[in-house]
């Protein structure tokens, strides 16, 4: 029986996505499992693997092609079976299709409740397609006058953002709608940390290699900060172009901090240049973001669900604190826990964070 082969939905509020290429030739034997093609959404390039054993046959979309999510793009036959025949809409005729693309005049559209228009403006309207019901007008009663129209016409037009940042404003918004944050804040002496760099400096960990090594070391002891998972997955908040992507390290409790520093380097590099695949984004169980090396003081991150938390660290900085009633300088960074109040309390959250600045004060690495 024929297998159909179609364009998946690998993010939350894909419509399409790019055939970049075909990893198998039109007749080929494949095996379930087997790479078959190569498609990219939202920045991210993943291969999708053969649905069934078979022939591909009947490819439909080629290299380039841009595909509605859900829609046949070849099938997988059995061999000598042949390709099914699909049911397809009438093609559209050259008229249909000319009437379809010719945007409607916007200069007709009427104006705002009650504004007048002079018949200057709504012909400047029409000739520079402005929409009058956007124009706020300055003539006498608020009348709209050319000069108005003229004016909407020379204003910058808006961009639209680009999948990848209106994803994470779908997803962020989402999060802060719907999950009941609270948030805890510690001040930490990062000391330790700073020594533990300087003395490994050859292997040019980040403080952020470091941190995540002693999170995922931490998290096991507070299941609930963890989101109840036996696998501790760290995701953590790599900045790309016009957002932010999660890049996961898995079994993070089980890595060494050179393999850490290993997959850290590997995800950034992938995420920004898209080459992320799906299984690098998804299965994190805590996610660490970290804006010191942008100079940011301290500062709130958004829970990405199921997750149950997310910790925001500033920078290292020299301050004055009292040390044994004295004052002292030490190298001191902030730390912000969101955490969701459904999956644990603020004392559970106060253990996790308390047990992380020990961690951090004395690092065993």
């Amino acid at each position: 029986m024929a297998v159909s082969v179609f364009m998946p939905a690998l993010e939350m509020a894909q419509e399409t996505g790019k055939i970049i290429s075909w990893l198998k030739q039109e007749g080929a034997s494949i095996t379930k499992g087997e790479p078959l093609l190569e498609i990219e959404t939202d920045k991210i390039v993943v291969e999708i693997e053969a649905p069934a054993d078979g022939v591909l046959a009947g490819i439909k979309s080629r290299e380039g092609a841009e595909v509605p999510v859900g829609q046949t793009v070849a099938w997988i036959v059995a061999p000598g079976e042949a390709v099914p025949v699909e049911v397809e809409t009438a093609a559209p005729t050259a008229r249909t299709m000319t009437e379809q693309a010719r945007p409607a005049p916007v200069g007709e559209q009427q104006p705002r409740e009650g504004a007048r228009v002079s018949p200057k403006a709504r012909r400047i309207a029409q000739e520079k397609g402005v929409d009058l019901s956007k124009v706020i007008g300055t003539g006498p009663d608020g009348a709209i006058t050319g000069e108005d129209v003229l004016k909407a016409a020379e204003a910058p037009k808006s961009v639209a953002p680009s999948p990848i940042a209106r994803l994470m404003a779908e997803r962020t918004t989402q999060s802060w709608t719907q999950v009941p944050h609270f948030f805890l804040v510690r001040d930490v002496d990062a000391s330790g940390l700073v020594a533990v760099r300087k003395q490994r400096e050859a292997e040019k960990f980040s403080v952020t290699d470091l941190l995540i090594a002693l999170v995922a070391r931490v998290l096991p002891k507070h299941p609930k900060m963890n989101a109840l998972n036996s696998d501790v997955n760290i995701s953590l908040a790599i900045a790309v172009e016009d957002g932010v992507v999660g890049a996961v390290i898995p079994h993070t409790d089980r890595s060494d901090l050179a393999s850490i520093a290993a997959q850290r380097r590997d995800l950034a590099d992938r995420a920004r240049s898209g080459r992320l695949r799906p299984q690098d984004i998804t299965g994190g169980t805590f996610t660490i973001s970290n804006l010191g090396m942008y100079g940011v003081d301290a500062f709130s991150a958004i829970i990405t669900p199921p997750q149950a938390a997310i910790l925001a660290v500033g920078r290292i900085a020299d301050r004055v604190i009292a040390v044994d009633g004295r004052p002292a300088v030490r190298a001191m960074m902030t730390m912000t826990l969101s955490s969701d109040h459904r999956a644990v309390d603020g004392a559970q959250a106060a253990a996790f964070l308390g047990d992380l600045a020990a961690a951090i004060e004395d690092p065993k690495i």
